[in-house]
């Protein structure tokens, strides 16, 4: 028995001719500017073909930015600590460096004082016998300087800066020590028991040079001390004057 194909309106359209409305459908969406839900499944799914060009972003959660900017912050802190601490070094070692210096000023300033300062040859003395004192117990019929009362074996001072320029036995001085001074002037110790320096050493104001006696042309113990213009006997002038033109209350 022969069967034809059915025709009317029960008959199903071919599957060509439905893949064929399908695309044509989603080809007017397109065009018209709709997205999204009317495309089919198997299309939306399809990935991208390519770039787009678009940056990606990426969002923080609240928590790890708080977290990121409280590291940024403590290291910008800690950053900022450094810089103040060197700031801090530097400028301490700057005070220090200039009190150290205002020191060394300080000492080198006290030391040119000591230096300049005279002292008494005999501590706490008096002047027993005065300049050019007349008499027969001096060849030249004058004291040629003056007498510090002094026991046996007291410290003798050098009263300035200067030099040794003498030592040793001076006649009627007994063992005696000339010292030239820094100002240019010289200076003598007389009837020492004992002398403590020697020719060509340096001495300071108060330094011990020897002890006071009674050797030489002598009636007792004490100290004759003379300033003079030369190292040699003749030139004396008046040692209470010359004492006091440095400051000594004699």
């Amino acid at each position: 028995m022969a069967f034809t194909h059915a025709t009317g309106k029960h008959r199903r359209t071919s599957r060509v001719r439905r893949g064929s409305a399908r695309m044509a459908g989603v080809a007017a969406l397109a065009t018209t500017g709709v997205v999204g839900t009317l495309a089919a499944p198997a299309l939306a799914a399809e990935p991208s073909a390519g770039p787009t060009g678009l940056l990606p972003i990426v969002t923080l959660g609240s928590s790890l930015a708080v977290q990121v900017d409280a590291q940024a912050a403590a290291q910008r802190q800690a950053a900022e600590e450094k810089v103040a601490e060197a700031a801090a070094r530097k400028e301490a070692a700057a005070r220090a460096e200039q009190a150290h210096a205002a020191k060394v000023r300080a000492a080198r300033a006290a030391e040119r004082k000591r230096l300049n300062t005279y002292v008494l040859p005999i501590t706490g003395s008096y002047v027993s016998t005065g300049y050019r004192t007349g008499g027969s117990l001096w060849s030249s019929g004058a004291h040629t300087g003056v007498d510090f009362h002094a026991a046996s074996g007291t410290s003798v001072h050098a009263v300035g800066s200067g030099t040794v320029v003498q030592t040793g036995w001076g006649g009627a001085y007994g063992n005696q020590i000339v010292i030239r001074m820094s100002d240019g002037m010289y200076t003598q110790y007389g009837h020492l028991s004992s002398i403590g320096v020697s020719v060509g050493q340096k001495v300071t104001p108060g330094d011990v040079i020897g002890l006071s006696g009674a050797t030489g042309n002598t009636t007792g113990p004490h100290l004759h001390f003379e300033a003079r213009t030369t190292a040699e006997y003749g030139s004396d002038v008046d040692p209470v004057g010359y004492l006091r033109s440095h400051g000594l209350d004699v």
